[in-house]
């Protein structure tokens, strides 16, 4: 598949973003998170590139994950209409749960969403996350759960899903998934990795039989200070050049 370089077409500032977006598709890929073509990952682009208007980039809708590469990359205003040429069709029901946190939060440079089994399968529970884990006790720190309401494509459905997400970094959307909100790809990433694994972790203690132990609640106090200090203060930026060096021995097409 050819796919004309944008490279020379937009600024420096969006062509990075659109490196970092397409390697963060293709590390969901890599680390079996994805879900055929379904799920979404949307980056908004800076004001000093749009001039103060909100843009953001979004998979273009038909490509596998590992598929995706910078160029591929669409441009979408908040109702998903595309704002340049490309041969590719986007998907403006999928982007409904996105738009949604990017009004609310606009903060949020990235918003990163999954449909994976441990995932789904810890929304489906009634005890939604346990602090059974060091990796829950991160995301228990910065949690919120919003309801089932059928497949998300209604804009009704985006104040309730806003008024729930709240401040918070990890989203349980129930019975579907789960949603991280980051400033910076990155963020949003490692995030879900962490939420990732808080899944499948408790998934797999589950289905053990025994009886868990829970972690001490006041362990629970003062988790943002622990990241800084696990992350020697850098957070997502710590370990994001060695996933952009894992993704380039994958495949340095992606900056294609």
């Amino acid at each position: 598949m050819h796919i004309p370089s944008l490279k020379e077409v937009v600024s420096a500032e969006e062509w990075a973003l659109r490196c970092d977006l397409a390697a963060c598709y293709r590390l969901v890929a890599a680390y079996g998170w994805s879900d055929l073509v379904f799920t979404h990952i949307s980056a908004k682009l800076p004001d000093s590139v749009t001039g103060g208007e909100h843009q953001f980039l979004i998979n273009p809708y038909g490509l596998m994950f590992d598929e995706i590469t910078a160029s591929s990359l669409v441009k979408v205003d908040m109702a998903c209409n595309k704002l340049h040429e490309t041969p590719f069709p986007v998907n403006p029901a999928g982007f409904v749960i996105h738009s949604a946190v990017h009004e609310a939060r606009p903060e949020a440079g990235c918003v990163l969403h999954t449909h994976t089994r441990a995932g789904v399968g810890v929304s489906a529970q009634k005890g939604g996350i346990l602090p059974i884990s060091q990796q829950s006790t991160f995301v228990l720190a910065s949690l919120a759960y919003h309801d089932y309401e059928g497949v998300a494509f209604r804009p009704d459905e985006k104040p309730r899903l806003q008024a729930d997400l709240g401040e918070a970094t990890f989203l349980v959307l129930r019975n579907h998934g789960l949603l991280t909100v980051g400033k910076t790809i990155a963020d949003a990433f490692l995030s879900m990795y962490t939420f990732e694994n808080t899944c499948r972790i408790q998934v797999d203690a589950m289905a053990g039989g025994g009886e868990l132990v829970s972690v001490n609640p006041a362990i629970l106090a003062g988790m943002g200070e622990v990241m800084k200090i696990a992350t020697a203060g850098q957070g997502a930026q710590l370990a994001w050049p060695a996933l952009l060096r894992k993704v380039e021995r994958l495949d340095p097409g992606y900056k294609a």
